[in-house]
């Protein structure tokens, strides 16, 4: 459960702490103002940041404790952070983030004992580096992640979600090597990441900034090594792979800016999703592209850790190479993606008919208006043993939810959603661990189809909602689908004998449902809101009878 209750509470204090930093960014005019190089048209504020920093470093402080590399990691976080803020608010160009970027790096260096010792059989016979190397080579690979994580902060969501796959891949690699503050840390990081992307998936209503770019780049860099330095049989080169992408964007951009005459630090449209874009892919498209290429770079690391060290080098090396060859191939040749009129023209045509019908949205809208809350009820009543402490926490957000509708009823929305964010997880948990005896194998069976009828229903309404603004399908679902595939087919007994696989997407499809349903009802909430006590109502009156209260 730490791990679980780990990525909730992260998740859950970013998602709160979001709107009040976004409001005060707003205020103190710490907006990112769009000009020729930036893709998007208005100013958004960029005080994401802050709030994932914040929701990662508030739950691991209560897990963490006494481990000097990872206190060195925090401090050496808060620099960057601090930097990062001043930088957001004044930009005060690169030669000021250095400067927080080295002492950040300094100080896990000399204070946490944070060290390259190793490169592995790349040295005859294995040799272990002197200080005079690894200190400055160390130096050097943590400002180079931290900068190149910073510069891929290009579109919205790419940043965010390209860490969220770097995190999982060093929070499991973590938990195989028993190495528990750098998963629980990489966990945090993650729910954080998750929270964010709500917020930044396209169009983005806000930014990280270089607080939130910088702050998971230092992070990646410092834990992942870390991770393959302390953990053997591990190779030293590992982070190549799994910072692989950005890593290969920064090192091409500023080898052609140098090759330009230009200085390698000056802004341009020629990072990776630049390029995308140029070759007619959208936004979303750029994304998700990048996300793929992402994703089977975690996947690779995750198979060839144990691989040698002149294997991954030159597997990293192809695959650059294969990449570098494609953009300069479509460059030489002015290859551009061509979209078929017909399928705008047929599939979009008949499509956008039947939207303006809105048959489908009316169907799909009233069974989700049933189905969501009626599902989510029946969940709370499927765990046979509920903890007392569940049991409390259910009484105080029932409590604080009752206050919300009787004396603030405009923050109804938002307080429904603390109440799903929060609830759902665990119940979800506990309905696959603590699971009354009345439920057979075929119902069961219906309960798991259920979800699955249910997300047809959710992806009926994204598509045919007449609705501008709100919770929409994006390259995020991508991140949320891989996750869930891969999960459930972790080699590992713990994960297997929990079907942590089925509790995340159960998890996934419920915390959608209800965004999707929030943003269609228009904050008609009576309903949704007398099913939400009625199922904390279940969860008490379970847990006290479980305990022997009645």
């Amino acid at each position: 459960m730490i791990y679980l209750s780990t990525l909730i509470f992260s998740m859950f204090i970013t998602i709160v702490l979001i709107p009040p930093f976004r409001r005060l960014a707003i205020r103190m005019h710490a907006l990112d103002i769009p000009d020729e190089r930036k893709v998007h048209t208005h100013p958004i504020p960029k005080s994401g940041g802050i709030a994932m920093a914040l929701g990662t470093i508030i739950p691991v402080i209560f897990w963490v404790r006494g481990n000097p590399l990872i206190t060195a990691i925090f401090l050496g976080s808060m620099i960057i952070v601090l930097f990062g803020l001043v930088d957001d608010l004044k930009d005060l160009g690169y030669k000021f983030k250095f400067i927080g970027q080295v002492a950040a790096a300094l100080l896990v260096i000399l204070l946490g004992g944070l060290k390259i010792k190793s490169l592995g059989v790349l040295l005859p016979g294995d040799i272990l580096l002197s200080d005079w190397i690894a200190i400055p080579l160390t130096l050097m690979i943590i400002v180079g992640v931290t900068n190149a994580i910073n510069l891929s902060d290009g579109l919205d969501g790419l940043a965010g979600g390209i860490c969220l796959l770097i995190f999982i891949c060093i929070g499991y690699l973590g938990y195989l090597g028993e190495n528990q503050p750098v998963a629980i840390l990489s966990v945090a990081i993650a729910g954080a990441i998750f929270g964010f992307l709500r917020f930044n998936t396209y169009p983005a209503v806000l930014f990280m900034g270089d607080t939130g770019s910088q702050f998971l780049g230092f992070l990646a860099a410092t834990l992942s090594i870390h991770l393959t330095q302390e953990v053997r049989p591990i190779s030293p080169l590992l982070p190549l792979i799994i910072l692989g992408f950005p890593i290969l964007d920064t090192i091409t951009v500023m080898v052609e800016r140098l090759h330009e005459g230009k200085s390698p630090f000056i802004a341009d449209k020629k990072h990776f999703h630049h390029k995308l874009i140029r070759l007619g892919f959208y936004h979303t498209e750029a994304v998700l592209i990048i996300y793929i290429l992402q994703a089977f770079l975690i996947t690779s690391a995750y198979f060839l850790r144990y691989y040698s060290d002149w294997f991954l080098a030159i597997f990293y090396l192809v695959f650059s190479g294969i990449i570098l060859i494609l953009f300069s191939i479509t460059d030489k040749t002015g290859w551009t993606f061509k979209r078929t009129g017909s399928f705008d023209k047929v599939i979009k045509g008949r499509l956008k008919e039947l939207k303006e019908r809105q048959l489908f949205i009316k169907i799909s809208f009233r069974i989700l208006t049933i189905s969501v809350p009626l599902l989510f009820l029946f969940t709370c009543f499927l765990p046979s043993d509920i903890p007392m402490y569940f049991v409390y926490f259910s009484w105080g957000i029932l409590g604080f939810f009752i206050l919300i509708w009787l004396f603030k009823k405009k923050y109804l929305g938002g307080a429904l959603r603390i109440v799903f964010y929060l609830i759902i997880p665990f119940i979800v948990y506990l309905s696959h661990t603590h699971t009354v005896s009345w439920m057979n194998e075929h119902t069961t069976q219906l309960y798991n189809l259920s979800f699955g009828g249910l997300i047809l229903f959710v992806i009926l309404t994204l598509k045919f909602t007449r609705r501008r603004e709100g919770f929409k399908i994006s390259p995020l679902d991508f991140l949320i689908l891989f996750i869930a595939m891969i999960v459930p087919n972790l080699p590992d007994q713990w994960i297997q004998s929990y079907h942590l696989g089925l509790i995340a997407t159960k998890i996934v499809v419920l915390f959608f449902s209800y965004e999707v349903l929030l943003g269609e009802l228009r904050n008609r909430l009576h309903g949704i809101g007398i099913a939400t006590i009625a199922a904390l109502m279940v969860l008490t009156v379970k847990g006290i009878s479980a305990f022997g209260g009645w």
